[in-house]
């Protein structure tokens, strides 16, 4: 009995290993917030189900248009992040410091992650979830905060006649 546990444990040690790895090779040492916004896909679309059967309004086009909208933000992700390493690789090329343009898929990523928990919210208050009002108020706040943040870096860069 021992050794079957020791074996289970040992090849859930070696899964969890080598997802991991492979995630830090594809995603880099920040994987886990990718992880954590495809978690809050899966639980958007989870609780946007369930809001629609409690409703009854069920509807598998609608269900099947949630699911490439997901696949799209992904695509969003990946090309502000592609178009990020490519400007700031231009950027070297022709000796300018255009470092600051990795900012572009970071907020993305945090701008998708603020919506995506917003919706999620959003469900469970239509299926008559009780969600505290600070969790409510505190998504409203950090997006307008992540907002008002790139606003200011871009103008900062701009007033300092920075590229």
């Amino acid at each position: 009995m021992e050794d079957e546990i020791l074996k289970l444990f040992n090849k859930t040690t070696a899964t969890i290993s080598a997802i991991s790895t492979a995630f830090t090779t594809i995603f880099g040492v920040e994987w886990i917030l990718f992880a954590g916004y495809l978690i809050l896909n899966v639980l958007d679309y989870i609780t946007g189900t369930i809001k629609a059967k409690v409703k009854k309004v069920e509807n598998s086009n609608k269900g099947l248009i949630g699911i490439v909208k997901k696949v799209c933000y992904w695509i969003l992700i990946g090309i502000a992040f592609l178009i990020s390493f490519l400007l700031t690789q231009i950027g070297v090329k022709i000796n300018l410091n255009l470092d600051f343009i990795m900012l572009f898929g970071w907020f993305t990523l945090v701008c998708l992650i603020v919506n995506e928990a917003r919706s999620i919210v959003e469900n469970l208050v239509e299926i008559g979830i009780e969600v505290p009002v600070f969790l409510r108020k505190g998504l409203e706040v950090y997006n307008k905060l992540i907002e008002s943040t790139l606003n200011n870096i871009m103008d900062f860069k701009k007033k300092n006649g920075k590229n």
